[in-house]
């Protein structure tokens, strides 16, 4: 049998045409006049080259069966960990443009909440003329609801000196719509039975990817509307359709700030650093 680590370095592609229309998806799910911009805005790359598994190899939890791409990890929960970003140069509805993922890195580990094993793979997007973006996505890895061995620490409290605060109030309806858009089969973000008997949630996650992208359009738009370079985020703690959240943030200099996602009861549920 293949070791887990036996996966680094497996690679796939990905070629398609840039189109519009998830673009104006997009606009319409931030309740934003279409049309949209046809240049991809940053996080707007996780609405194309998507996943595409046949029904039959779809797996309990909504995702593709493991062991094709990604390694056959034998644990039931997954989650996005966080990410790095670098944008190299715009994205823009109509060019033809290809995505190239490879598993960078395997590791496996013990925690206070049972096993873990993290997994990041690199991402490159291209086209003819030039390379567009590259990312490290960090994926993990957890044991089923109830089979963990130890006991979780409380959650980390989010900052409180933000300068910027947006409250956003997420229903299963944006949930649903964003799964949509990303083609995201994830029961954890529409099935509230699922979330709740199968992985223990109190109800349904807001994705890491929307998170991620919500926190980058709050740096843009704080910063003067200035062109993204870098973004870094890493997720503490989930976010549930069952209260609002918050985005806050701050600048840091001219042309870096720290933005993060502030949880109903005051705790650090993503934190990201943005370098234009």
């Amino acid at each position: 049998m293949k070791k887990l680590e036996d996966w680094v370095g497996n690679q796939i592609s990905r070629e398609e045409i840039i189109h519009q229309q998830s673009l104006d998806g997009f606009a319409a799910l931030m309740d934003e006049e279409e049309p949209a911009s046809n240049i991809v805005p940053p996080g707007g790359h996780w609405m194309y080259f998507l996943p595409t598994d046949r029904q039959s190899r779809i797996g309990p939890d909504g995702h593709g069966i493991k062991g094709d791409f990604l390694p056959p990890v034998d644990l039931p929960r997954r989650m996005w960990a966080g990410g790095r970003l670098a944008f190299h140069a715009p994205l823009r509805a109509g060019e033809r443009a290809r995505k190239t993922s490879t598993v960078k890195s395997v590791s496996q580990k013990k925690g206070q909440t049972g096993a873990l094993v993290f997994v990041t793979v690199e991402h490159q997007v291209t086209t003819d003329a030039r390379l567009c973006l590259t990312e490290e996505h960090d994926i993990v890895f957890r044991e089923a609801a109830g089979k963990t061995s130890g006991s979780s620490k409380s959650p980390q409290a989010a900052p409180d000196d933000g300068e910027w605060d947006v409250t956003v109030t997420p229903d299963p309806v944006l949930l649903f719509r964003y799964s949509a858009l990303t083609f995201n089969g994830h029961r954890i973000h529409y099935d509230r039975e699922y979330c709740k008997n199968a992985e223990g949630y109190p109800g349904l996650i807001v994705h890491g990817p929307l998170l991620g992208t919500l926190l980058m359009r709050l740096a843009v738009n704080k910063m003067g509307g200035r062109e993204l370079r870098k973004f870094s985020f890493r997720n503490f703690n989930p976010i549930f359709d069952t209260a609002p959240f918050t985005l806050s943030g701050k600048a840091e200099s001219n042309d870096h700030c720290t933005v993060w996602v502030r949880g109903p009861a005051g705790e650090l549920a993503v934190k990201a650093t943005a370098e234009f």
